[in-house]
């Protein structure tokens, strides 16, 4: 059995059309809305956030937060423009702890712009033989080109962090990367990519709170791993490995800048106001865009589509 889909009426008048737009338009902010809302009823604990949500003066936070956020990812996209325009190249690094924002705000930096300008690297422990490499090599190939920004969840400050906490490095390697990140920053630097490096910090208290919540979260549980659980219980020695990081690393080609992590919507808004202030971009002149009217043709039949092949519109 066949069906024939009918084409959208493209007779449609000014009204119609600028509602359609509308839509659409509202279509992708319902995005930003979905990762915030948690209007889920789980337990006891989760009940609570949504009763607080639900307050006028949530409301009133929420809207400021969005009205920022919406202006903030405009200046983005014309970052994005410039860098494209200049061919810069920017490389930004997220590290902190454990449930400390660094993925909130990731999110909210690329969510509008093009993922083939600006993308994420994330690399997982590395395999057998990575682990013969020289420690930077795998990082290498993530390196922008021109007219690109590449944004490190996390980076080769993992050896700084929890592979000296956790033990998965010598004393002699630990050391010897303290020797080398300086100088393998400059050689970026040098070649033309800019470094920018985030630290999100976050209160042990604050930890704790997200880790139960979480727990509590069953579409969040998978974000605890046992690399997780263990690093709430070495705070101190995850402390003392970020304060002699910071302290060693810390050079004017390649600076550190702390994130005041504790309120998770102000955080990403203050991380993304920062990290516009980092280059001088401008708005980058586009010619004014016009649609071209559809062709039609009399030899064109659109063919029918096989019925077995349509996904069943349940909803």
């Amino acid at each position: 059995m066949q069906v024939q889909t009918e084409e959208y009426c493209v007779n449609l008048n000014q009204e119609q059309l600028l509602e359609r737009v509308h839509f659409e338009l509202m279509d992708g902010y319902d995005e930003e809305l979905e990762m915030e809302l948690e209007d889920r009823e789980i337990d006891p604990v989760t009940r609570k956030v949504i009763e607080y949500e639900r307050t006028d003066s949530a409301k009133e936070e929420r809207r400021l937060y969005f009205r920022e956020l919406f202006r903030l990812q405009a200046e983005l996209v014309k970052l994005q423009d410039w860098v494209v325009h200049t061919g810069h190249k920017v490389v930004i690094i997220f590290e902190g702890r454990d449930a400390a924002g660094k993925g909130g705000v990731i999110k909210r930096i690329i969510q509008r712009l093009n993922p083939r300008v600006c993308r994420v690297a994330a690399l997982p422990a590395p395999n057998n033989r990575e682990r013969t490499q020289w420690y930077f090599q795998r990082y290498v190939s993530h390196l922008p080109a021109a007219g690109e920004i590449v944004l490190f969840d996390r980076s080769w400050y993992n050896r700084a962090g929890v592979e000296r906490v956790m033990g998965f490095c010598s004393d002699e390697q630990y050391e010897e990367f303290f020797q080398d990140v300086p100088e393998f920053e400059r050689m970026l630097a040098r070649s033309g990519i800019q470094v920018i490096k985030y630290w999100f910090s976050i209160s042990d208290e604050e930890q704790n709170a997200r880790f139960l919540g979480r727990i509590h979260d069953p579409l969040k549980q998978w974000k605890l791993s046992p690399m997780d659980l263990e690093s709430r219980r070495r705070w101190e020695e995850y402390t003392k490995a970020k304060e002699i990081m910071l302290e060693r690393t810390h050079i004017p080609e390649a600076p550190w800048w702390v994130v005041q992590g504790v309120d998770k919507k102000k955080a990403r808004l203050n991380c993304i106001h920062h990290l516009l202030s980092q280059m001088p971009y401008v708005e980058v002149p586009h010619a004014e865009i016009t649609l071209p009217e559809r062709e039609y043709h009399d030899d064109y039949v659109r063919r029918p589509v096989p019925a077995e092949i349509i996904v069943p519109e349940y909803y």
